[in-house]
């Protein structure tokens, strides 16, 4: 009896020996600390990007601020001069154009000489001048030519005004109104020209079943040419909003809806919370403060390589 207690005495023992250097000679695990769970946090959610490298890569920087979020109806137009800064200029007699001074583009003052006419029942000459001051758009005679007053012989057209007139199909008409804003874009790279509607036609058109309606634009600058066609948004409602940001900024990151904001060199994956938005700008309600720089366009990237690196540091 005590030889078998003795040996079983051993046989645990043995059994907890074995068990005691088979642990210790398992591998390692290695735990994460908090200060490498950051680090890679850190890592996975920020990228450093140089000047030049934004650049190549045709990043748009933007500043967050506050803005306006419009209901819009996208309407298509084409710019017309302005009707009633525009005046045909006839000869008074019938004669001969013995000297042309002016040609189309022409910038012209009032009183200015446009032609020396030959007059075919005096014989003698006489000067065909401009009644308004302005732009030549059209020039109806040549030298040698002859002309009378049954024919315009210049038109001059003052373009620091033009007339954009839209078609809005049946379906929209209901909601169009004379005085409503329009944003209307050149395509000429710069900002969107802001303008009322001033005209909606009482008739439509049969072919293209659309209205016609005008706004008056200043065109001091000349960007608006007549002939061009345009596009331009109706405003149908607006909201004031505190933070907005252009809605090629926002990307989703593992689930996460992010914009990516830029502190010095580095663009880090900011969370966000967004409110309304419209076709060109979404409101941010959470997670960007104003002033701050982010990616406005080509945002997505910054998005790849900001998963490019995240992907290097886990090799």
């Amino acid at each position: 009896m005590i030889k078998r207690l003795i040996r079983y005495s051993i046989f645990i023992l043995l059994t907890a020996a074995l068990a005691y250097v088979g642990y210790r000679m398992l591998p390692a695990t290695s735990k994460t600390t908090p200060t490498e769970k950051s680090e890679k946090k850190e890592h996975s959610d920020a990228i450093a990007l140089s000047d030049a490298k934004i650049l190549a890569a045709g990043i748009e920087l933007a500043k967050a601020s506050a803005g306006v979020l419009r209901d819009s109806l996208l309407l298509n137009g084409i710019v017309q001069p302005n009707q009633e800064a525009l005046v045909q200029v006839t000869p008074r007699f019938p004669g001969i154009v013995r000297e042309v001074r002016k040609r189309i583009g022409d910038r012209v003052q009032k009183g200015d000489i446009l032609a020396i006419i030959e007059s075919n029942q005096s014989l003698t000459t006489y000067e065909l001048k401009a009644s308004l001051g302005g732009t030549i758009i059209d020039r109806q005679t040549s030298l040698g030519e002859f002309v009378s007053e049954q024919k315009s012989a210049f038109i001059i057209a003052d373009l620091s005004t033009v007339w954009v007139d839209f078609s809005v199909y049946r379906r929209d008409l209901r909601r169009v109104s004379v005085g409503d804003q329009v944003l209307i874009d050149p395509a000429d790279g710069g900002k969107p020209i802001e303008a009322k509607i001033s005209y909606l036609s009482p008739v439509g058109s049969s072919d293209t079943q659309s209205a016609l309606a005008r706004a008056l634009v200043s065109n001091s600058d000349q960007r608006l040419r007549p002939g061009l066609f345009i596009t331009g948004k109706l405003t149908l409602s607006a909201k004031n909003v505190n933070i907005a940001v252009k809605s090629s900024a926002l990307q989703t990151l593992e689930n996460r809806n992010v914009v990516f904001v830029r502190s010095g060199e580095k663009f880090e994956a900011r969370d966000v919370e967004i409110g309304d938005r419209d076709q060109e700008f979404v409101e941010i309600t959470f997670g960007v403060v104003e002033g701050e720089m982010y990616a406005a366009q080509n945002s997505f990237i910054v998005k790849a390589e900001m998963a490019k690196g995240t992907a290097e540091h886990e090799h």
